[in-house]
């Protein structure tokens, strides 16, 4: 069986298969709206080892942007006269969390390490120390955004939308019929989940930044990270496949529990309601794959 893959949305999940991809919102009034795209066939060239997981990010950004568009059109909506959120606005506000997250993940670490590296000439003498302190950081920044972020009201909200989308795509994987309540027993946690991919992301910039020379200017030091964050994110792609395709075998089980222990910072158990939109999200993206069409009838 062919792999599903997720994204919360403001009110919704979107689905995505191999063929394209579906999102579910629930609007105001109770009623749930769709959007189903059909995605073109990428390049063999871009089907590649490494050079898909950097395709499928950029692919998966440019889906969330337009996800995220009519998501937000269809929850905020109050009535036809009033104009819903528009594509520029979307996409002004994805280009500024981008910034944002190089600020935070690269540059603050790198600048805050390299002032303790000016004051303890050990750090500046070691490449594996200033890295493995750079890398510290980077996670301790990064869980400390992920949990302020978890304070805010309408993003617990997606945190629920979060759990529902991975109950229910366990529920397809099972190849069980695609109820609420079959979906509810499962847990909220996914291997292959985006949030699992961001600390596998972490935890080799860590080892990989080792390579860089401890003698670069700050500036070439951070040029180099951002330059290294596609190759980062290609690698990161093919051990989260791994992963996943091995979770039952000890070594890999034990190497994906820290991402399953993260997703307790951006998953929350959904209500009935939720999880109804992510059944609808995956039941309407099935009905693109032609080889799964039955099965779509029977769910």
């Amino acid at each position: 069986m062919q792999n599903i893959g997720g994204q919360a949305v403001i009110e919704g999940v979107m689905m995505k298969s191999k063929s394209g991809w579906s999102v579910a919102v629930r609007g105001p009034k109770g009623d749930i709206s769709f959007k189903t795209v059909k995605s073109r066939t990428m390049p063999k060239i871009l089907q590649l080892p490494v050079i898909r997981g950097v395709a499928a990010l950029f692919h998966a950004l440019i889906i969330g942007v337009k996800a995220i568009e009519f998501s937000g059109g269809v929850a905020y909506q109050e009535d036809n006269d009033e104009k819903p959120v528009g594509a520029w606005t979307i996409s002004f506000s994805i280009l500024a969390a981008i910034f944002l997250a190089m600020f935070l993940f690269k540059f603050l670490p790198l600048y805050i390490t390299t002032l303790l590296s000016d004051v303890n000439q050990g750090i500046s003498q070691s490449s594996f120390l200033f890295n493995f302190i750079d890398g510290i950081l980077r996670v301790g920044i990064f869980l400390l955004y992920i949990f302020s972020i978890g304070l805010w009201k309408e993003m617990r909200r997606i945190y629920e939308y979060h759990g529902a989308e991975h109950k229910v795509i366990y529920a397809f994987e099972a190849g069980e019929p695609l109820t609420v309540e079959n979906a509810r027993k499962y847990k909220p946690y996914h291997t292959r989940c985006g949030t699992s991919f961001l600390l596998i992301v972490m935890v080799l910039s860590i080892i990989i930044f080792m390579a860089i020379p401890k003698d670069w200017t700050f500036a070439e030091k951070l040029f180099s990270r951002l330059l290294l964050v596609p190759f980062i994110a290609g690698i990161s792609y093919e051990v989260l496949k791994l992963s996943a395709k091995l979770h039952e075998n000890p070594i890999f089980r034990l190497a994906i529990l820290p991402g399953l222990l993260l997703q307790r910072m951006t998953v929350r158990e959904p209500d009935d309601s939720q999880i109804e939109v992510a059944i609808a999200a995956i039941k309407e993206v099935l009905t693109l794959e032609p080889d799964l069409k039955e099965a779509c009838r029977q769910c």
